[in-house]
């Protein structure tokens, strides 16, 4: 796609026409110009994940994200409100804060000419006032302060952010979809979650859109990590079957299973490009008990209920564009795009409040095993990845298949549910991104 100097109606067109009912067009993983559309107008007009509540506790704390390119401030306003402000000076632009994060105080001060910003935004100070007499100043951009994103929600403590003020609001935008986020927080006894460590963050040389689409592509584990999980199965071969298994094993080899157990677990997808797989079952449905956790939620939510959250096992559920959980396991992966062929994943493992420390323990080795840099698991994906992101530089074929169970009438379905191994996920993310890239041309 050469560079595009026409026509806002025209742009639409050429960039609807990469994204057909059952393919779509390599450009949306390989152009650059489309990646810098899409951080302009994609990401801006779409509900981005940009941190979890426990992460700024107190009146001050901050946490620093990014939206399609621009720099945010996650941070608890003195009220106790959770604002997103656009990480710049009102002045001359400088970054107001630049650590991952920290406690501000009651101000935000600009490491240049010393502005000051309440944690609303609104203007504070200025130094030496009196060479602003007789300006302006007030009633321009600069005088108003530090941009505020006026689209925030927090929901059981993840925080979400549109830049944009159009499209759906955010119980639209994600509708039935939030009973994943529903289900992890529930999880705990106490009905809540919080940040456990650090984050396991590494770079991949392809596309965010590869990524984000492999989570709920089930044709691919028995086949991409034979030669890893395929060892870790093969190792347990011949241990009596009452033997139990030790952490590793039991989440390594799952990913092993067969196409019969993806197909039947069966995917369910909803309007905007969200999904999950594992509706009937996933490949965490068959770890082992903590009797002691179990006794707290009966104890918390009574038997029935218990039983009901935790018969709840989804394999990854994907908040389209950015955040993808994994309630059975608690933990969630944040998609941090940074060029056409460059990636930033980040992993962030929780703990649930008021569970024994167990659970803990095996998230954090899921977390080690399967979405760290040291992951073998993981780093079978990243060649794979690597190999799509240089062979669609090969010419002769321009488009990406998505036939696979391919139904006409599942377009313009807000909600459907489909068997395991149907492409349907990936369709459905592209008829959304199709959407929130033009929504604003």
């Amino acid at each position: 796609m050469d560079r595009y100097n026409g026509p806002t109606e025209d742009l639409k067109a050429r960039v609807g026409a990469l994204v057909q009912p059952d393919r779509v067009h390599r450009d949306l993983y390989i152009n650059p110009e489309i990646f810098a559309l899409e951080q302009q107008h994609f990401f801006a007009n779409t509900w981005n994940y940009v941190g979890h509540s426990s992460q700024i506790p107190n009146n001050g704390d901050y946490l620093t994200a990014e939206i399609g390119g621009r720099p945010l401030i996650v941070v608890r306003h003195s009220d106790g409100e959770v604002k997103v402000l656009m990480n710049r000076c009102a002045h001359k632009g400088s970054r107001l804060v630049t650590a991952p994060c920290g406690n501000t105080g009651k101000v935000l001060r600009c490491p240049y000419h010393a502005w000051t910003f309440r944690t609303d935004g609104s203007l504070l100070n200025m130094p030496v006032r009196e060479g602003y007499e007789g300006t302006n100043v007030r009633e321009c951009e600069s005088g108003k302060g530090l941009v505020a994103i006026n689209n925030v929600r927090v929901y059981r403590g993840f925080i979400f952010a549109r830049i944009n003020d159009v499209g759906p609001d955010f119980e639209s935008y994600f509708g039935e979809s939030l009973s994943s986020i529903d289900n992890m927080a529930d999880r705990s006894p106490e009905g809540e979650l919080e940040i456990a460590g650090g984050c396991l963050r590494y770079t991949h040389a392809c596309n965010w859109k590869m990524f984000v689409e492999n989570l709920n592509d089930t044709m691919h584990p028995m086949v991409v990590h034979e030669s890893s999980a395929g060892t870790a199965v093969k190792m347990w071969m011949g241990k009596p079957a009452d033997e139990p298994k030790p952490m590793a094993i039991e989440q390594f080899a799952p990913f092993m299973s067969d196409y019969k157990f993806f197909d039947d677990m069966g995917v369910r997808v909803f309007d905007n490009g969200h999904s999950f797989s594992g509706v009937k079952f996933s490949i965490h449905s068959k770890y082992s008990g903590v009797p002691a956790y179990e006794e707290a939620m009966i104890k918390a939510y009574g038997k029935e209920r218990a039983h009901e959250i935790l018969g709840l096992t989804r394999h990854n559920t994907v908040y389209f564009p950015n955040l993808t959980i994994k309630g059975a396991i608690q933990a969630i992966r944040v998609v941090r795009p940074v060029a056409v062929d460059k990636t930033i994943i980040e992993s962030w493992t929780f703990r649930l409040k008021g569970a024994p420390k167990q659970l803990l323990e095996r998230t954090a080795m899921y977390s080690r095993l399967i979405n760290s840099p040291f992951s073998v698991v993981g780093h079978d994906d990243l060649h794979a990845y690597r190999g799509i992101q240089q062979g669609l530089h090969a010419s002769g074929n321009d488009w990406i298949s998505l036939h696979r169970n391919f139904d006409p009438a599942e377009i313009g379905q807000a909600d459907v549910t489909a068997n395991g191994t149907s492409e349907i996920s990936m369709r459905n993310q592209y008829r959304a991104w199709a959407k929130y890239m033009t929504m604003s041309m």
